[in-house]
């Protein structure tokens, strides 16, 4: 018996795209099988040793609704994010299963409730989902969304063909760097080029294509960066240029260890102070951290790493904030 070929995007070369894998022309390419190898077997490896589980100080009930010029954002863990203004509910990255993986019984754990109760949840309208890796691009989470909600999602190219090849009724929209999308209400939504890459398998890397967001809203442009490495601010620098100035930036900290292996891929405390230095974001929140356990830091090593930098380059501790599941910042 033949084994069915996953279907994978297919579309015309561009400059980030050669006809069958994306790439970054200013990026490096992942990590090679022997280079994850050394990182998970080699004798010099120090893994931190998390807490199985952690109770949450907080947890939020959204209004079903926030109108006017107003935005509300509440943290509801690692890289997922709800948004709600002019009207309009939006996930970011939307994860609510216990594992981030290919299988339900290994591969990485929560180790904390998301911060709002699914069943809690208002009317979500959109999803943005940032990239393929099981940690951003949960299938069981945005099944359930289509069940529910029926939202608009809202992805980069190649990401709708994973989706809806688990699922049919998910309602997925792929687009390519730097275009602008209409979500109504006024809002809109642009696809950037993010410092990064992706794979669901060991066999279909960079098949799909990965973005951060630029979103506007009436209390300005926030910058929402799923997972990116710094890659020497080229593409932090970019945003400010085409789309600044910024009201916030939703900035990535943790699973940064060891910095050989995550350089490329993951931004640590220092970088994200770079990154929001070079991005002039007048508010930044930080967040892929303290959920699942994807590299070897402590669970509370990227809020401590990221105060003493901020300290370090006497920018003031309340512009790059820490938020925990559950709790709500509104502008």
């Amino acid at each position: 018996m033949s084994r069915r070929k996953a279907k994978t995007y297919s579309g015309p070369k561009s400059d980030h795209f050669d006809g069958e894998r994306f790439f970054d022309p200013h990026g490096a390419p992942p990590k090679r099988l022997r280079e994850v190898l050394r990182w998970q077997f080699g004798g010099d490896r120090q893994r931190a040793k998390w807490p199985d589980w952690v109770e949450n100080a907080h947890s939020d009930t959204p209004p079903p609704r926030v109108d006017g010029d107003k935005v509300r954002l509440c943290y509801v863990g690692h890289a997922s994010w709800l948004i709600q203004t002019a009207g309009l509910n939006i996930l970011c990255d939307p994860v609510w299963s216990m594992r981030v993986s290919p299988v339900k019984w290994a591969g990485p754990k929560r180790h904390n409730d998301p911060g709002i109760a699914f069943s809690a949840l208002p009317r979500i309208d959109t999803v943005l989902v940032s990239h393929g890796h099981y940690d951003h691009l949960d299938v069981p989470t945005l099944s359930r969304l289509t069940k529910s909600f029926a939202p608009r999602i809202i992805t980069p190219l190649g990401n709708d063909l994973t989706m809806q090849a688990a699922d049919a009724a998910i309602k997925a929209e792929s687009y390519d760097w730097h275009d602008r999308v209409e979500l109504g209400g006024g809002i809109a939504v642009t696809l950037v080029p993010t410092h990064h890459w992706s794979a669901r398998t060991l066999f279909d890397r960079n098949r799909a294509l990965w973005a951060s967001f630029v979103l506007e809203t009436p209390a300005g442009k926030i910058y929402i960066v799923g997972d990116s490495g710094y890659g020497g601010g080229k593409h932090f620098r970019r945003v400010a240029e085409a789309h600044g100035p910024l009201r916030l930036a939703l900035l990535p900290i943790g699973a940064y260890e060891p910095r050989w292996f995550m350089r490329d891929q993951h931004m640590n405390p220092e970088d994200a102070v770079m990154a929001l230095a070079d991005c002039g974001a007048e508010q930044a929140l930080a967040h892929h951290h303290g959920t699942f356990q994807l590299t070897d830091e402590p669970i509370d090593a990227p809020a401590l790493a990221l105060a003493a930098a901020l300290d370090a380059a006497r920018i003031p501790r309340e512009r790059f904030a820490v938020l925990q599941p559950g709790q709500v910042v509104e502008i």
